[in-house]
């Protein structure tokens, strides 16, 4: 069955970075696209970036210049790296299938890591 398990979530401080990886399985990953969506806390879903299966990158605004999305087709993985932090970006962070805002997998909105950023 489809199964994506993010990781690398954790605490930082302003200005710090943080590298989120999304293990994939289950299904052909080379021909999907992929997103990373977030969930801050006491708000609904947001789309942050996208990739598609060239490689082609989109990113939401506020993050765009701090954060960057790539994949793996050898490890099956999606990465996003975070950079620069804000409070803001605290949020859980999940992957999908799809890249998006209007594209991506409910249905994938599962687990996801968490990502806090606080002095």
């Amino acid at each position: 069955q489809v199964q994506l398990v993010e990781s690398g979530g954790g605490s930082v401080q302003p200005g710090g970075s943080l590298r989120l990886s999304c293990a994939a399985s289950g299904f052909l990953f080379s021909i999907y696209d992929f997103s990373w969506i977030r969930r801050a806390p006491g708000k609904g879903l947001e789309w942050v970036s996208g990739i598609n299966n060239k490689e082609v990158q989109t990113y939401l605004d506020s993050v765009k210049g701090r954060f960057t999305i790539s994949r793996d087709n050898q490890r099956d993985t999606v990465y996003l790296q975070m950079n620069n932090l804000r409070p803001e970006d605290t949020a859980v962070y999940y992957c999908t299938r799809g890249r998006s805002s209007s594209t991506y997998y409910d249905s994938d909105i599962l687990g996801g890591t968490q990502v806090t950023v606080s002095s």
